[in-house]
């Protein structure tokens, strides 16, 4: 986290001009202490509290130990917590326009990631103002791959498989496929496996590596899907109560741990997948037969969520070629 060592001496001297009374903020995260968002996270709480002299500490509550996940986002908004970090794609329910980084095959690299990111944030700005929320910053995961307790040649394959849903693109998905949907959070996945509530899933090899998939599960298709993204938000409230020393130190860490949360996603792809194999999963790429069959659900998944999303999804759209 080079990003933030640097960033942390900047800290130091925006926050050199004095103390005030610290408040707290608790920071609800899904994710497990060891998961690099958590860790930014936490990166991000620390340089908060040491660019605004302690006048703002937060307090991150990794593992869905204080909201679980599907709970996080309702918190914030809510006031129950101040700020906290959300799968933002696992509302498309609330709107289309929040599974903008989950439309298979659109944004495949990181590259694309961050351009479809920078298209959507008008959007995504406005749309999450009017629930009382104000973006802070995004992270992705890496590129998402197919899992499963089989091996899998084509999409025909999938049918009758318990399939782990975590947002509306993966159900319908599973739906397309023949599959059956379950919705499940990551901290749950581990004891779905076990018990069998869940036989495949598609998700990064960062998920698959923090809850060792490998003792239930056989494969892992590299398929690239899609690379969705973990948004940190704060209470509209809260942040218009906060001084302007606060919220020019939220908004310069944010920043900061955007730029050191995607350098950490790239930095682990190669590594999560090298260690699915290392303990035991047969890793590849699809085959061409699931390759063109994935890519026939995915022109399917694209075209419902551009007529779903409307003019504001065309909007990103176009930006987003437009870069």
């Amino acid at each position: 986290m080079k990003a933030f060592l640097a960033a942390t001496a900047v800290a130091v001297i925006l926050g050199a001009a004095g103390q005030a009374q610290a408040e707290t903020w608790d920071m609800p995260m899904a994710y497990a202490d060891s998961n690099y968002h958590t860790q930014n996270g936490k990166l991000f709480a620390e340089a908060v509290t040491i660019c605004t002299g302690g006048e703002l500490e937060i307090t991150v509550h990794g593992g869905g130990s204080l909201f679980g996940g599907g709970d996080i986002k309702r918190a914030v908004q809510t006031g129950q917590a101040p700020i906290g970090e959300r799968l933002l794609s696992a509302h498309q329910n609330e709107s289309p326009l929040f599974g903008v980084d989950s439309v298979p095959f659109l944004a495949t690299s990181f590259e694309a990631s961050d351009r479809l990111a920078a298209a959507a944030r008008p959007v995504l700005e406005s749309l999450l103002a009017e629930q009382n929320l104000v973006l802070l910053y995004s992270v992705p995961w890496p590129p998402q791959g197919f899992y499963a307790n089989k091996p899998i040649e084509g999409v025909a394959d999938m049918a009758g498989l318990k399939f782990r849903a975590y947002n509306a693109a993966t159900a319908r998905l599973a739906e397309l496929a023949g599959m059956q949907p379950v919705q499940i959070e990551a901290a749950e996945l581990s004891q779905a496996l076990a018990t069998g509530v869940a036989e495949a899933f598609i998700s990064s090899g960062s998920t698959g590596y923090d809850r060792k998939v490998w003792e239930h599960l056989s494969h892992f298709y590299d398929t690239q899907a899609w690379l969705p993204r973990n948004y940190v938000f704060v209470n509209k409230d809260a942040y218009d109560g906060a001084s302007e020393r606060v919220k020019g130190c939220l908004r310069s860490a944010a920043m900061m741990a955007e730029v050191a949360g995607t350098t950490r996603a790239r930095e682990l792809t190669g590594w999560y997948v090298k260690e699915l194999a290392a303990n035991g999963m047969t890793v590849g790429a699809p085959g061409e037969r699931l390759a063109a069959g994935l890519a026939e659900l995915g022109a399917i998944l694209a075209a419902e969520w551009a007529e779903a999303a409307g003019s504001q999804g065309a909007e990103i759209l176009e930006a987003f070629g437009a870069e």
